[in-house]
């Protein structure tokens, strides 16, 4: 009985370390969210630092590399959003958000056959995520060819986000 008793303290006594490890990091967190307004960050240098703080307290967390990736692209720096959500993928392959991300920004830098890659890796794992419909045919467009352009908005518009199909008509690249 006593080596039940003292089993089960020092299996408690370990997850309270391992929670209290996890905590400041939790803290950065916590004031991190407190600069997203929904779509963007009111402070992304700030938010940039609150991220470097968790992320040297947790170092394989993919969506804080994410978040950190997102502040970088608002602040222009498309190439540190390519790296953070490059270790973002790495820790978490099947990381939809992260790959739509470096797509994003792999674009914004004129590298559209990555962008179409990152785009395409999101759609074999996620079919129903429009927001990379849109983003590939953006790409598309951008390259010269509107009806794969045009293909990708109607599909986009198919899920509910019918944005970009009107914005291409109304440019005269879809009918």
């Amino acid at each position: 009985m006593r080596n039940i008793i003292i089993s089960i303290f020092l299996f408690l006594t370990f997850l309270c370390s391992c929670s209290e490890k996890n905590k400041p990091e939790l803290e950065w967190l916590e004031k991190e969210k407190t600069l997203w307004d929904g779509k963007q960050y009111t402070d992304p240098g700030k938010a940039i630092e609150y991220l470097n703080n968790a992320i040297k307290l947790q170092q394989n967390n993919a969506e804080t590399y994410n978040k950190r990736g997102l502040a970088y692209y608002e602040l222009g720096q498309y190439q540190r959003t390519i790296e953070d959500n490059s270790e973002a993928i790495r820790l978490n392959p099947d990381y939809v958000v992260a790959y739509n991300n470096r797509g994003t920004a792999y674009a914004k830098l004129g590298h559209y056959q990555k962008a179409i890659e990152d785009y395409k890796q999101v759609i074999r794992l996620k079919s129903n995520y429009a927001d990379t419909y849109n983003n590939r045919g953006v790409v598309y467009i951008l390259q010269g060819n509107k009806e794969l352009g045009c293909s990708d908005f109607k599909k986009a518009c198919k899920l509910g986000n019918c944005k970009r199909l009107k914005e291409a008509k109304a440019r005269g690249y879809c009918r």
